[in-house]
């Protein structure tokens, strides 16, 4: 009989909801500025530290949490995205490529944020930790660069809003539930599928080999 299990850790689940908040404290407090700033400093400080956790949970940690895992090639990328305008695509367990490639997306753009943040300076009264460790020009370069990423990741997070809200009422595909939880089934299928594959490919590599 099928039955549900959770497709994130927690780990994975901590940090997804982390990141949400301290995104969010980010964000409102360089808006309010002033003594808010070194608030700020701290928040970026967590989210650093959460991007790079993500990044090494992605290399060595559970099977749906892997990149190896789910991200997907060109070919599958543009297939789905095929299948998702027809009207005809399936759901994932964990990320569908599209996802996948917001994830990698939104790494990249918080990672870029939160390390121009080190450098960056207001020419007031606040300065990143390394700020001083660059030449001003440089560090007035990478402050511009932090603040036009804000506006990209503010983009993203706007896109990824209307993403899940296109796939609710669209799809009538609720992604927060379907990417925590799925039948157990499916999980043994996907997992004996992509691990048959991969044994394959071995084979017939080593058959290429000694040929």
């Amino acid at each position: 009989m099928a039955s549900n299990i959770r497709i994130w850790d927690l780990p994975v689940r901590l940090f997804h909801w982390s990141l949400a908040v301290f995104i969010l404290a980010s964000f409102v407090t360089a808006n309010l500025g002033g003594e808010w700033m070194e608030w700020h400093k701290r928040a970026g400080f967590v989210v650093l530290g959460l991007v790079a956790f993500r990044i090494i949970w992605g290399l060595v940690g559970s099977y749906h949490a892997r990149f190896v895992n789910f991200v997907r090639g060109p070919r599958s990328v543009a297939a789905y995205s095929k299948s998702l305008v027809a009207g005809s695509s399936k759901p994932f367990p964990g990320h569908n490529p599209l996802g996948a490639i917001s994830v990698l997306a939104f790494l990249a753009v918080i990672a870029v944020q939160t390390v121009t943040g080190l450098f960056a300076n207001d020419d007031v009264m606040l300065e990143g930790p390394f700020a001083a460790r660059v030449s001003k020009q440089l560090s007035d370069l990478l402050t511009r660069i932090h603040k036009l990423n804000a506006d990209f990741l503010l983009f993203l997070i706007a896109l990824h809003v209307l993403a899940i809200a296109y796939y609710y009422f669209a799809k009538k595909e609720n992604l927060l539930h379907l990417n925590a939880r799925v039948h157990f089934d499916e999980i043994k299928l996907f997992v004996f599928i992509k691990e048959f594959k991969r044994a394959g490919a071995a084979i017939a590599h080593l058959d290429a080999g000694l040929g």
